[in-house]
């Protein structure tokens, strides 16, 4: 049969995620607000202008003849494919996405979800660090999904408390100089 004629299966539309985007089974997947907001924009502009743009492309190619050899068509096509698939993507992280706002939170010392913390590494280094959602990761600007090792060992620690974190490398005592909840935009 033409593969033109055969659906994907579900298992093929999701492909293994890497490491880093995968929710532990039956968790929520915790968001900030702003990590929400970009993932809202993403999927409006997939769905409003991109999509509709490429269809557009595509019926043009198709219009050109032989679709075999055709370039614009077959790469469209493929396109068309991976916008679709992003799509599901996001409407499923969106469908069980849990928003937190860290400036609804109660002000505590303690480590949760949303927490900025500024953390004393064993090499005498201090870090800063925000804990976000898995979608949310962006090491340049410190923020770190709240399932990663060193977010798992300050989840619901107080500031002053040292904390052991394994990896690795080994272990390494990580104290904890600061707790703030900040909007992280």
């Amino acid at each position: 049969m033409n593969k033109a004629f055969t659906r994907e299966s579900e298992a093929d539309e999701d492909e293994a995620l890497p490491e880093h985007l995968q929710l532990p089974s039956s968790t929520k997947n915790y968001m900030t607000p702003g990590g929400w907001e970009r993932m809202r924009a993403e999927l409006h502009d997939l769905v409003s202008k991109e999509r509709p743009a490429l269809t557009q492309m595509i019926n043009w190619a198709a219009g050109n003849g032989d679709r075999s050899e055709n370039g614009d068509y077959i790469y469209g096509k493929k396109r068309l494919r991976e916008i679709d698939r992003r799509i599901r993507f996001l409407t499923k992280r969106m469908e069980n996405a849990e928003v937190v706002d860290p400036a609804m939170r109660e002000a505590t010392d303690q480590v949760f979800f949303s927490a900025t913390v500024t953390v004393l590494r064993g090499n005498g280094e201090e870090q800063t660090v925000s804990i976000v959602g898995v979608d949310e990761l962006d090491l340049d600007k410190g923020h770190i999904s709240w399932i990663s090792p060193l977010a798992r060992c300050l989840l619901k620690a107080r500031e002053g408390d040292v904390v052991l974190l394994r990896g690795p490398a080994g272990e390494e005592e990580i104290e904890i100089l600061a707790v703030m909840y900040v909007d992280l935009g």
